[in-house]
């Protein structure tokens, strides 16, 4: 095991390692941090020394209102996804920062620090208002090679912790099953949550109580 570096006192773009703090779940080291807002941070030690995290998400902040002045297009659906793109990339204070920026999503650079690359990228690739930015591989972070626009109901069967169920030598998510065999999704999962086995659940037509009770939940 490689010997942990001291990293206290130490300069990373705004943030000065104060000590060290509580290891993260997988073992990795973690540090508190002041930033030079004022604001107290805790950073992984790799994010600190690959210059993944810089500062306490203020400079991403002040990136966000920086670009919002320049194109005077806050108010667009298309910018607020690029904004949310970044706030939950980049700003730790973010309530989903552990889902991407906290696992290592990142966003390339052409799109990080200016709209217009990813208004003129999504505009190419189909962008309407009904679609949603998706990533095609949930391992590799924001990038026009690995992201597209899709419908809600394709993003949710994309998600990591959607449910699939094996059935007679297929694998598909529970949404997907219900639109093959016609079955409502929330029947489904109703049965499944009743201690159905999976081919009782998905072989037996809908009854019409079934039906009733799915409605109630």
């Amino acid at each position: 095991m490689a010997k942990l570096i001291d990293l206290t006192g130490q300069r990373f773009g705004r943030l000065v390692v104060i000590e060290r703090a509580e290891n993260a779940k997988n073992g990795k080291a973690k540090w508190l941090c002041l930033c030079d807002c004022g604001n107290n941070t805790i950073v992984l030690g790799t994010h600190l020394n690959s210059g993944h995290t810089q500062s306490c998400g203020c400079i991403h902040s002040e990136v966000v209102c920086a670009v919002m002045n320049k194109h005077g297009a806050c108010d667009s659906r298309l910018y607020r996804i690029w904004a949310g793109m970044i706030k939950r990339t980049y700003n730790q204070q973010s309530k989903d920062f552990g889902y991407y920026g906290g696992r290592g999503i990142t966003v390339c650079d052409s799109w990080k620090n200016d709209f217009q690359p990813f208004h003129d990228w999504a505009i190419e690739s189909g962008y309407s208002d009904n679609l949603t930015l998706d990533r095609i591989d949930n391992q590799k972070g924001y990038s026009p090679d690995n992201c597209r626009w899709v419908t809600m109901k394709i993003q949710c069967n994309n998600k990591s912790n959607n449910r699939f169920i094996e059935f007679r030598g297929e694998r598909k998510t529970l949404s997907q099953w219900a639109d093959l065999l016609g079955i409502k999704g929330c029947t489904l999962l109703w049965r499944l949550r009743k201690g159905w086995s999976i081919e009782k659940a998905l072989s037996t037509p809908p009854q019409k109580q079934e039906q009733i009770v799915s409605i109630k939940k």
